[in-house]
């Protein structure tokens, strides 16, 4: 299970938080996110993650175009309210793939542990999810 992580630079310790509470969760995945959140999950867990480009540089892109390639099974973003008012194009070409390809992404905390707990379940697959939906 690949488990991308982004977070706005005001949920970066919020994000930090939540990857110690998981620790033993994410332990299992690869994780990937963006360059400084991939050294703030390093730092704070010693949690190995591949690191992309920062996401003013592309990083976020990196993710959306992993996303495209179906490389990604779950996105965790941790958007600060203020900075989802804004139209930004990489991080709606984000969430727009996410909906596309069906990969189950959280936007805040609360629905990021509903995640995590599937994942700790064995309930979350969106390979899985994808072959439900096409027999419908």
């Amino acid at each position: 299970m690949t488990v991308a992580i982004v977070a706005h630079d005001s949920r970066k310790e919020l994000m930090a938080q939540f990857c110690i509470a998981y620790e033993g969760v994410l332990s299992k995945c690869k994780l990937v996110a963006s360059g400084v959140t991939g050294s703030w999950i390093e730092e704070q867990t010693g949690l190995h993650v591949t690191s992309y480009l920062p996401g003013s540089k592309g990083g976020v892109y990196q993710i959306a175009s992993s996303v495209f390639c179906q490389d990604i099974d779950m996105v965790l973003f941790f958007r600060a309210p203020d900075k989802a008012k804004e139209k930004d194009p990489e991080e709606m070409y984000l969430l727009r793939l996410c909906d596309e390809y069906m990969i189950p992404l959280a936007t805040n905390i609360a629905t990021a542990e509903v995640l995590i707990h599937g994942l700790e379940r064995h309930s979350i697959n969106s390979h899985t999810m994808q072959d439900d939906m096409e027999t419908w």
